[in-house]
């Protein structure tokens, strides 16, 4: 398990974990073969990724956003742990996940035409990575020491435009003031992990391993991994004069009445609608 650090300038692995299911916790004698410590008991996924989110924010790092795939999103405890945290995030579900009730799928079903928007959800190997979106609010998030809320609950759902079959669903909790295209954004930073993956593995030799031993594979495993911090910020380094920072595009908000959630209008159709009637 990893956890990336990302800006608009780079990004970089910054800590890791090696799961071990119950095969291996619950056989002392095989655990002390392999000189993992006593002490190491099971662990679930979400267990291990709120410990590196912890070790992350005690650390200098500033921090704002989580975003996570389904394995992870679909843990209310995890969510929850995200929020009582005062983290924003944007987290992958599946398309069973339920959302006070019915499930996210039948809910974004109901999506109007016009709450669907395309936009981008950042920059890939063949260029900006185009999506349709739709996205609703939910009920803001109760603050525990009784003042006004500052957060806000979200659910979206990405379509792919070549095979229109294929949506992804999200949950997310973000400040106020967040447009659609922010989540877009915080969602699209998930592929982030897959490239530090893909250049760590090429150049930092990430996978290139042998071990029998615990030690060993976290040895290997942050080597790798400060090795490509270290050319992370060394491109950023080379690249950084002259560029601008990106702006987003802003959503408009839906009053339909009878709502059972408040759907994030696409601004380009609204005004193709009120131009066109």
């Amino acid at each position: 398990m990893f956890a990336a650090y990302a800006t608009i300038r780079g990004h970089a692995l910054v800590d890791r974990e090696l799961y071990l299911p119950k095969s291996w916790t619950g056989d002392r004698e095989r655990c002390q073969a392999a000189r993992i410590p006593d002490d190491r008991v099971f662990a679930t996924k979400g267990d291990l990724a709120r410990d590196m989110i912890l070790r992350a924010l005690a650390s200098p790092l500033p921090i704002a956003w989580v975003t996570a795939d389904s394995a992870y999103g679909q843990d209310s405890h995890f969510r929850r742990f995200l929020e009582d945290a005062g983290l924003s995030y944007v987290v992958a579900v599946p398309k069973s996940q339920q959302v006070q009730g019915p499930r996210i799928d039948h809910l974004l079903a109901q999506a109007p035409p016009e709450a669907w928007q395309r936009l981008s959800a950042g920059p890939g190997a063949k260029g900006e990575r185009f999506y349709d979106w739709a996205a609703a609010r939910l009920p803001a998030v109760a603050e525990l020491d009784g003042d006004e809320p500052t957060r806000q609950r979200w659910m979206l759902a990405r379509r792919s435009i070549s095979k229109p079959d294929e949506i992804a669903y999200y949950l997310a909790c973000a400040p106020l003031d967040a447009t659609v295209a922010d989540l877009v954004r915080v969602a699209g930073c998930r592929w982030k992990i897959e490239e530090c993956f893909q250049s760590a593995k090429n150049e930092c030799g990430l996978d290139q391993y042998e071990v029998r031993r615990y030690v060993g594979w976290y040895r290997h495993i942050t080597l790798a991994m400060l090795a490509h911090a270290f050319l992370a910020v060394m491109a950023v380094q080379e690249r950084e004069k002259g560029v601008s920072r990106p702006t987003h595009p802003t959503s408009w908000t839906s009053h339909q009445p009878k709502s059972v959630v408040c759907w994030q209008l696409n601004p380009a159709a609204i005004l193709h609608a009120a131009t066109t009637r």
